[in-house]
């Protein structure tokens, strides 16, 4: 995976560039100032000095071509000196004595500042955005010329990934358990019509059904299955010829009178081309017979799903003597013939049989693994079964990973009503920022006429909080529309995803190098300062991101690891939340609901527009509520902190006796499903924490990572504790301890994190991991935090490329659902079809972009939306409950609708 390098953020207001001007252009002596550019180079230098995305009235813009040819014109009447300050010029070059070197340092620095100017974050947006309006147009026009049924990319076209795995063209095919399969058959009878190839085919779909129904009887006769439990029938009819016999029995169902099944599979030519010995005549004879039988297919396709299925190519070689007049070249004729007949079966523009092509190419790619040359290798008409499993129940069981013959799900109540809202916004923010525009034009500056030079009429008047507001919404709602149409309509393309080990490691290997690479000195050194906790969540974000997009979770080893970067941002969450209100001591109603804000805005958005439920994004839901366990633990009486406890010892024992009690909820909880499932039933709890209908998932998660909130507030306490006695050595390039207790540490520390890496992988199933995960994540946690902090060199740097994804890390975390991967994380989005490298290189800088923005919008938006100001939040938050109150009623309603 390819994830672009951050842009280097614009320099603050007053800064000077690390090249000044001086050092630009050469030592300037009072009698360069006298001599020097006068009204032509000046200007430049003035605007460079303000920084590049100043104006100045001189110059224009950016510094206009006219200023280039000034100062390049100046450079060459200057006097040749040395140029000692050109630092980026070879040292051969910064000894030369000509103006020469001046203006390349000069056109370099200019050149540079140019690009940081041009392509920022702001343009990437908009490229991002042009990219999604053109991948949209293309997505639009190639569904309108190509179709926009999925099944029939699934019946006619695809590629294997890796061995076995088979997906379709622009769709995802679902895997059928046992379970499913009957409930979506239940009270269905499907026919299988015609010879060897297609009794294998009836073989592979009964065993999706029943796995134990053994291949064995006759094998040129009607084979019979039934499952009276879900009173499903499947038959197999052996008619390996078209002919008049296969024609009667199909006629027998065209009559009113006789129960007609509901899926029909058909098939057969190879017995015709053996017995014929190849010959024109049979040949002639297959396309007489196909066009009698064709009509009458065509009038069973009104009722019943009805599939030929085409012939799959023989593998030459491997043929037995009284096979080999069946070539590849007359099984491609006999397919020609069936396409070209039962397209033209009807009138309509469009066949109502559906042509099973897929198979054959299959067929191409495991042919030479067959042990007869004729019928395929067991694990390819298992995949053919499973494709006419999910062409006849992706319809009925609509699984969220298998797109392939899904409708696009009908909007909700609570959908149309947040289009509407969404729309109003854009419009009101049109209507605005027209009225701005024309106000602007009406005070823009004046000409005076006798001194020639422009007054300004009008004083930058700043943005008010209703155009913030409205410009937030705007371009929120074009943003879910992006949602929409990624993971709800289908316009794009979903494909399933493949795990290999080099789709995982190789992305890693590419992160971790381009984080060394960009890497700077922090502002302070501290224990886990800012820097390096952004860092931290930034490469952990990517490391996840990697994760799911390949498919890793089906690898132990990597599954565990991960669990431990999970447990790592609640360790955060309890470390991060507990110093804050320990230090502060500012348990104010605003702080908390900032927090609450930021943490779920995206997703109760999310919510509305994509109809899933809260619990569906596990892992704000989490962080939520451990948020408001420490905020509780901390706040009730008595409220200690760490200026109270400063003056008294004992109200450290009394804190701790708080984690104590704290500690003694969380193992009863754990091991109390029932009281843990009751709490969070209740209502209008469990509308928030139910998923499937039942609190367990929740449970699990919850359960999961249970101790390492905890963990993460003690090593809070204990950090502040011995920083507040000055134990710590937090200096510049000191080391944290003494030169011994550090050595002794860091072995120690490297000894606890390889042994915890050696324990996941040798783990035997997820089951007993994550059993003793909550215990020992820790261990491989408070190792890196060592690793990382012991050395003083270490923990005087950081990577600003990781910590620039830290700052989005939640945004990253939330989106990758519906805009990055697809199908609710269980497939990938697809923008660019056939070209996987490219795909994820776009869709990557695409989905980057918006968490950026979204995150943009949800800082401005929390500005607003909860006001310092106690009385007016106090308003606000009665407003957002009336508002969670509509939505309850609302979605009460659509969940009766739905019954």
């Amino acid at each position: 995976m390819s994830v672009p390098p951050p842009p280097s953020p614009p320099p603050p207001a007053g800064a000077r560039d690390p090249m000044t001007p001086e050092c630009r252009l050469g030592p300037v002596t009072p009698e360069h100032r006298a001599s020097g550019p006068p009204s032509q180079a000046q200007p430049l230098l003035r605007q460079e000095a303000k920084g590049e995305e100043e104006e100045g009235e001189e110059t224009g813009a950016g510094g206009g071509r006219g200023d280039w040819r000034r100062l390049l014109a100046w450079l060459r009447r200057r006097r040749p000196q040395c140029c000692p300050c050109a630092a980026p010029l070879p040292r051969s070059a910064a000894h030369c004595c000509h103006g020469g070197t001046k203006m390349a340092a000069l056109a370099y620095n200019l050149g540079k500042r140019e690009i940081n100017h041009y392509f920022s974050v702001r343009s990437a947006k908009v490229l991002a955005l042009a990219a999604v309006l053109l991948l949209a147009a293309c997505h639009l026009a190639s569904r309108r010329y190509r179709g926009n049924d999925s099944c029939e990319y699934l019946l006619s076209s695809g590629r294997f990934l890796g061995e076995k795995v088979w997906q379709p063209h622009s769709c995802m095919m679902h895997k059928y358990k046992i379970s499913e399969a009957k409930n979506c058959l239940v009270d269905k009878h499907i026919a299988f019509i015609g010879d060897s190839r297609i009794r294998q085919l009836f073989y592979s779909f009964v065993k999706i059904i029943n796995p134990q129904f053994k291949e064995e009887g006759n094998k040129h006769e009607n084979i019979p299955f039934e499952d009276k439990i879900s009173s499903v029938k499947v038959d197999f009819l052996w008619h390996p010829e078209v002919n008049g016999s296969m024609k009667q029995c199909i006629k027998v169902w065209t009559e009113d009178s006789v129960a007609k099944p509901h899926v029909i599979v058909a098939g057969a030519a190879t017995w015709s081309i053996k017995i014929h010995n190849g010959s024109n005549e049979a040949l002639s004879q297959y396309k007489t017979n196909i066009t009698s039988i064709a009509p009458l297919l065509e009038k069973l396709a009104r009722t019943s799903d009805v599939y030929w299925v085409l012939q799959d190519p023989v593998y030459e070689d491997l043929l037995s003597e009284n096979r080999k007049m069946i070539t590849n070249e007359k099984i491609d004729a006999y397919n020609e013939a069936a396409v070209s007949i039962l397209n033209s079966s009807t009138r309509n523009s469009k066949s109502n049989v559906k042509m099973f092509s897929v198979s054959k190419l299959i067929a191409q790619e495991t042919i030479m693994e067959s042990l007869d040359g004729l019928h395929l290798p067991e694990t390819s008409r298992e995949t053919s079964a499973m494709i006419l499993m999910n062409v006849c129940c992706n319809k009925v069981l609509k699984p969220v990973d298998g797109s392939c013959c899904q409708p696009q799900p009908p909007l909700t109540l609570i959908q149309k009503l947040a289009a509407c809202f969404f729309t109003l916004s854009i419009i009101g923010y049109l209507i605005f920022y027209i009225i701005h525009r024309n106000v602007h034009r009406k005070n823009k500056p004046c000409t005076d006429l006798e001194s020639g030079e422009e007054k300004k009429n009008i004083i930058n008047t700043p943005v008010s909080s209703l155009e913030i507001l409205l410009q937030s919404f705007c371009k929120l709602g074009l943003i879910m529309a992006y949602f929409y149409m990624c993971d709800r309509a289908n316009l794009f393309m979903k494909e399933n995803k493949f795990y290999t080990h080099s789709t995982f490691f190789i992305p890693i290997i590419y992160i971790l190098v381009l984080g060394v690479f960009y890497n700077e000195n922090t502002k302070e050194t501290k224990v886990l300062n800012r820097e390096q906790t952004d860092e931290w969540k930034g490469w952990m974000q990517l490391v996840i991101l990697i994760y799911h997009i390949s498919g890793a979770s089906t690898f132990l080893p990597v599954y565990m690891h991960i669990r431990v970067l999970v447990a790592a941002y609640l360790f955060q969450t309890g470390y991060g939340h507990f110093s804050y209100f320990w230090i502060k001591g500012d348990f104010g109603i605003h702080r908390v609901c900032q927090v609450l804000f930021r943490l779920n805005f995206l997703v109760v958005v999310l919510c509305i527009v994509m109809d899933r439920p809260y619990q569906f994004y596990y892992f704000v839901p989490l962080v939520t509520v451990w948020f408001m366990v420490i905020y509780v633990t901390l706040a009730l009486w008595p409220q200690i902190i760490q200026k109270k406890a400063n003056g008294n010892c004992f109200w450290h024992f009394g804190l701790l006796l708080k984690l104590a009690f704290l500690l003694l909820c969380i193992c009863f909880l754990a091991y109390s499903q029932g009281a843990f499932e009751k709490i969070f039933s209740l209502w209008p709890l469990s509308k928030c924490f139910e998923l499937k209908g039942n609190v367990y998932e929740w449970w699990f998660r919850w359960r999961l990572d249970r101790y390492v909130v905890f963990h993460g507030m003690l090593f809070a306490f204990i950090y502040l504790a011995l920083q507040k006695r000055q134990v710590l050595s937090e200096g510049k390039g000191e080391p944290l301890f003494s030169n011994k207790i550090s050595n002794v540490l860091l072995f120690i520390s490297v000894v606890s994190f390889l042994t915890y890496s050696i324990w996941a992988s040798s783990c035997k199933n997820k089951a007993e991991c994550n059993e003793l995960h909550p215990s020992v994540s820790v261990v491989q946690i408070l190792a890196f935090i060592l690793i990382r902090n012991i050395p003083g060199y270490a923990r005087s740097v950081y990577s600003s490329f990781f910590a620039w994804f830290g700052k989005i890390s939640l945004e990253l975390f939330i989106c990758q659902y519906h805009i990055w991967l697809a199908a609710d994380t269980r497939g990938i989005l697809v923008l660019i079809p056939g070209n996987p490298t490219l795909n994820i290189i776009v869709s990557t800088f695409i989905f980057v972009c918006v968490a950026h923005e979204i995150s943009q919008i949800t800082n401005d938006l929390a500005q607003i939306i909860i006001p310092k100001d106690n009385s007016s939040l106090l308003k606000r938050l009665a407003c957002i409950a009336a508002f969670f109150c509509g939505l309850l009623i609302l979605s009460s309603i659509q969940d009766k609708l739905r019954h």
